[in-house]
């Protein structure tokens, strides 16, 4: 089959394509036929050792399919059934390995690429918005790279829930995005918390989603009001320095989290509860999935060094 192989850490050069032999699912697995993978900053982190994975691998967790084959003991699932995951072993290839626990069943309403690019920042949004922060009716939210994939799902998340969502993107083409989704709302980075605080009357938002990390951190404690939420569930521009906790007292009680998706889909239920959510959103419309380009399997480096040079907007999906 075709896969991505990793040998080494580094750069988007490091995604190599190759010819590996099909996985053969063992107890409790099932292989899948990949439709599609999604790209995801999780898979820069791995590419580049910022997080830690054994070598060589095929990397990316995320994907929807076909099922092609099932391991012993697994009931739930049959050949043919279509489904999606974001806990995939290998995802970056035309056939791939998930533990049956971990996947769900895909609607036929729904497009297996929609199901690839919403699965993983999809049950993020639903998280987030529901249960990191949970966001209630008049609240209003600062949303940042309002346009990416994460962004715009975040945006149209908050919105379901009745929040006035600000957005920050980096382009006026971004901003258009974001306000298409639903933000009301959108700006530039710079000086963007003197600007929230303009536009809530110096209160400040009941909470910041941020997926951007350094460039925005101190930006985003500044936007916040009395005992604000500060969810830094990712680092996409770096990683956010040392931090005393005391700061937060003066600037108001604030609450400050590093969250992220696997505490949030620990257990079957939870995780069928949220994913059944996302994929209904997508179903009904009430979720507009942006794929922003599709890739051939063999263009992953391509794919990467787009996603950290900030020149897409919306998913990025591998097409095997």
């Amino acid at each position: 089959m075709r896969a991505i192989v990793i040998t080494e850490n580094g750069g988007p050069e490091v995604l190599v394509p190759a010819e590996r032999p099909d996985p053969e699912p063992g107890p409790g697995e099932v292989l899948i036929d990949v439709a599609a993978a999604g790209v995801n900053f999780i898979d820069v982190y791995y590419r580049t050792g910022a997080y830690a994975h054994d070598l060589p691998y095929t990397p990316g967790i995320e994907a929807a399919g076909t099922v092609a084959a099932v391991g012993d003991g697994v009931g739930e699932f049959s050949v043919g059934d279509r489904v999606a995951s974001s806990d995939v072993k290998g995802g970056y290839a035309a056939k791939a390995l998930v533990a049956a626990d971990r996947l769900v069943p895909v609607p036929d309403a729904v497009g297996l690429e929609d199901a690839a690019a919403s699965m993983l920042q999809g049950m993020t949004a639903h998280y987030l918005t529901r249960s990191t922060y949970p966001i209630k009716e008049g609240d209003t939210v600062l949303v940042h790279a309002a346009a990416g994939g994460m962004g715009l799902l975040l945006t149209q998340a908050a919105k379901a829930l009745g929040a006035r969502v600000i957005g920050t993107a980096s382009t006026p083409e971004k901003e258009k995005l974001a306000k298409d989704a639903g933000a009301d709302v959108t700006m530039g980075y710079d000086g963007f918390a003197d600007r929230v605080r303009e536009l809530t009357g110096g209160e400040g938002v009941a909470a910041v989603y941020d997926g951007v990390g350094a460039p925005t951190f101190e930006g985003s404690l500044a936007s916040l009001r009395l005992r604000g939420t500060l969810a830094l569930y990712g680092a996409a521009g770096g990683k956010v320095p040392p931090f005393d906790p005391q700061r937060l007292n003066p600037a108001g009680s604030l609450f400050l989290t590093r969250p992220m998706l696997a505490h949030h889909v620990v257990t079957r239920d939870e995780l069928l509860e949220r994913a059944t959510d996302v994929l209904r959103w997508v179903e009904t419309g009430d979720v507009r999935i942006r794929v922003g380009h599709r890739y051939d399997l063999a263009e992953a480096g391509a794919a990467h060094a787009d996603l950290e040079a900030r020149r897409t907007t919306g998913k990025l999906l591998l097409i095997p």
